[in-house]
């Protein structure tokens, strides 16, 4: 059947669809190098043809639909009866070697439920994280980035990705999970396949094997561990139930966590507002992260959700059973709210909302903002290693990460171990 184009508003030359079915010509790809290079450009480029909600690829051949307006989001995130996190009519079309698959598909997790199913996973996760020792997990942080500083602190120049961000967000989270560096390194080699969508179903498979026998050892060997709060939980979740919501807390807790430092730390470093303030002490780390997580969040785009039927929202027909996207770095930039001055502002979607809102936000927070602050305290002169506009971003639909983050520094004497 051939469609005509859909008609564009004669005064703002901003398309609208009149049907869920009448799409006609390619659609934004959210994969390509040029997006992740400018994604804001990209966001300004489909608001004014679009308005709030964009026909875009997530990959060649999976289609969705980007929400890039503040208020509609909002109004997506607290409507789970239209917009459920089930996606499980969805995928039986999806192709198993499809890479964002493994990131999308059904879990019997929180995040890809709802209702009563929903709440008895919640629940359990909420259990095992409440417990945590906040004043601990300082003590935690610092005792994991003492020695990553060390390693290079006499060097007088690092790649804070790969010598600090990450070791230091993959070791805290082992911490909290009770889990032994063997089993937790299988994990994260599988969480990066998922992410990356490079051979993306064996990367599952890896991560779920490795998960499972925490889950195993934990029943076997209790411990004071986010993993036993949640196994010993009178929800009383199977090995497979257990699986997916440790799961879930490494998805939330390796690739997110080190995108929130490395942007936390670009930012302090690449911008004047913030490098001499934040290293002068007139604003906060605090603040900094607060104006990445409204311009840069660690993952941009990654909210789901599947209407059930076609429905419509702000004069656009959704198709039933496709992906509806939050873009939560488009939605925090949208003019409607006047997010001009983030500094302060905890108005940011940058940990969702509604049912599905992130249980771990406040964890989040205290380790960027500790890790950040022991490297700028270590090495108080630490400055880029090249411009600020050489800095790279990994493509990819869904996260906002640098490829590198190069520093130099005078070189400096080993710190003493806490």
């Amino acid at each position: 059947m051939t469609m005509s184009p859909p008609p564009a508003d004669s005064r703002s030359g901003r398309v609208h669809y009149s049907s869920p079915f009448d799409i006609d010509g390619p659609r934004v790809s959210l994969y390509s190098p040029e997006f992740s290079s400018d994604p804001h450009g990209s966001y300004r480029a489909m608001r004014e043809r679009y308005g709030s909600l964009v026909p875009v690829e997530l990959v060649p051949g999976v289609p969705a639909t980007l929400v890039i307006g503040y208020y509609t989001a909002v109004r997506i995130f607290n409507d789970p009866d239209h917009f459920p996190a089930d996606p499980r009519t969805w995928q039986q079309n999806v192709p198993a070697a499809c890479p964002v698959l493994p990131l999308m598909q059904w879990r019997p997790n929180a995040r890809r439920n709802d209702g009563a199913a929903h709440a008895r996973y919640r629940q359990a996760n909420t259990a095992g994280l409440d417990k945590i020792d906040q004043y601990s997990l300082h003590d935690t942080v610092a005792q994991i980035a003492v020695p990553l500083i060390n390693s290079f602190c006499a060097d007088g120049s690092a790649e804070l990705v790969r010598q600090y961000a990450f070791p230091l967000a993959f070791q805290v989270l082992n911490a909290l999970l009770g889990c032994p560096a063997e089993i937790a390194q299988r994990a994260a080699t599988g969480m990066a396949a998922m992410f990356e969508g490079v051979d993306a179903e064996r990367g599952n498979t890896m991560f779920m094997a490795a998960v499972l026998e925490l889950i195993q050892l934990k029943r076997a060997e209790p411990g004071d561990d986010v993993t036993t709060r949640m196994l010993q939980h009178p929800a009383e979740l199977s090995d497979t139930e257990m699986a997916h919501q440790v799961g879930t807390l490494y998805g939330a807790g390796i690739e997110p966590q080190q995108n929130l430092i490395v942007n936390t730390l670009r930012l302090i470093l690449a911008d004047e507002r913030f490098g001499g303030s934040v290293l002068g002490g007139s604003l906060s780390t605090r603040d900094a992260l607060d104006e990445v997580l409204f311009n840069d969040p660690p993952m941009a785009n990654f909210c789901f959700s599947f209407p059930k039927q076609p429905i419509l929202v702000d004069d656009v027909w959704l198709p039933a059973h496709q992906p509806v996207v939050i873009s939560v770095a488009a939605c925090n930039t949208d003019p409607v709210i006047g997010a001009d001055q983030s500094a302060g502002n905890r108005a940011h979607l940058a940990f969702g909302g509604g049912p599905h809102v992130c249980p771990a936000s406040s964890l989040a927070y205290l380790i960027a903002q500790d890790a950040v602050d022991q490297l700028l305290d270590a090495l108080p002169e630490i400055r880029l290693a090249i411009p600020a506009s050489e800095l790279t971003w990994r493509p990819g639909s869904f996260h906002r990460a640098l490829t590198a983050l190069p520093v130099v520094f005078p070189k400096s004497p080993l710190l003493p171990q806490i």
